[in-house]
């Protein structure tokens, strides 16, 4: 039996609908009210267990109003539970005000534990599990995606984000960029559907392989720590274009092998060769 009043913050699969626990089913039968980020993809799954509870949408846009509406319902006595479109609510998933509001009314948050897409990557991924850092998803652009950025690159553990299958390349090439072209990553996509893929290796190899795929469905990216001591992307890449510049590579040679492999934007690869020739002609004999 549910609390009443009280929220629970149920879990929900995030592929296969078989994935529900019996109590995530019990409670989701049981409450006057289901709150869910999509309604369509939420009733999929209460036909699929025969559940019949009234299920309203509970967005980002609507926070607000249903925080207040949920205030109403408590102060009837009323049990609410709130679900994600996938996994676990809150999740990079709007919930947050809920949950205060329900705390500021003295109401019972009730956690209903299930799936979730950051463990489930990580625990497959073939990294170290403990400890790691969920990031969520990366800012898309500016200051705030290269802070992000940079903190991956200190990290010594594993890192786990969410991507889009559209900006899946673009970040790793910033990552790439960021980290060198040799830190591993697991890229997981599909978790526990048809088609789940667990793509595992270096970055480098990872622009390689999504670089000229159509990627679909959500995507969880884990990566490796920073070694202890290992040189940093931009250390590689000056190693990479100084082995270059001494093959006898111009400058442009150099430049196009850096965008390739360290995935380096254009301008900041043309630098790079530019500096390492720079330098080494200073270094010839006179």
């Amino acid at each position: 039996m549910v609390e009443r009043p009280a929220l629970y913050l149920v879990s929900t699969p995030i592929g296969h609908l078989g994935d529900l626990t019996y109590r995530a089913a019990e409670v989701l039968r049981e409450v006057d009210v289901i709150y869910a980020e999509d309604t369509r993809r939420t009733r999929i799954l209460l036909r699929q267990y025969g559940i019949e509870t009234r299920c309203v949408s509970y967005r980002e846009h609507n926070e607000a109003v249903r925080a207040e509406e949920a205030r109403a319902l408590w102060s009837e006595g009323q049990s609410l539970a709130l679900v994600a479109d996938a996994g676990t609510p809150l999740v990079s998933d709007p919930g947050l005000r809920l949950v205060r509001a329900a705390i500021e009314s003295r109401v019972a948050v009730v956690p209903i534990p299930g799936p979730s897409a950051v463990l489930a990557a990580l625990v497959a991924s073939g990294l170290e599990a403990e400890p790691f850092t969920y990031l969520g998803f990366l800012p898309r652009a500016g200051p705030a995606r290269r802070r992000v950025l940079e903190t991956i690159r200190g990290l010594q553990h594993t890192g786990v984000l969410f991507e889009s299958p559209q900006r899946l390349l673009r970040t790793l090439s910033d990552l790439t960029a960021t980290l060198g072209p040799d830190r591993t990553v697991v890229v997981a996509r599909e978790l526990t559907k048809i088609h789940e893929e667990f793509f595992r290796g270096r970055l480098a190899e990872a622009v390689a392989h999504f670089g000229g795929a159509t990627v679909r469905g959500e995507v969880v990216v884990c990566v490796e720590g920073a070694r202890a001591g290992a040189p940093t992307a931009v250390e590689q890449a000056r190693a990479r274009a100084a082995a270059l510049a001494r093959s006898g590579a111009s400058t442009r040679e150099i430049a196009r092998a850096l965008q390739k492999e360290m995935a380096l934007d254009r301008n900041r690869a043309y630098a790079l060769a530019l500096e390492v020739r720079r330098r080494r002609r200073g270094s010839s004999p006179a």
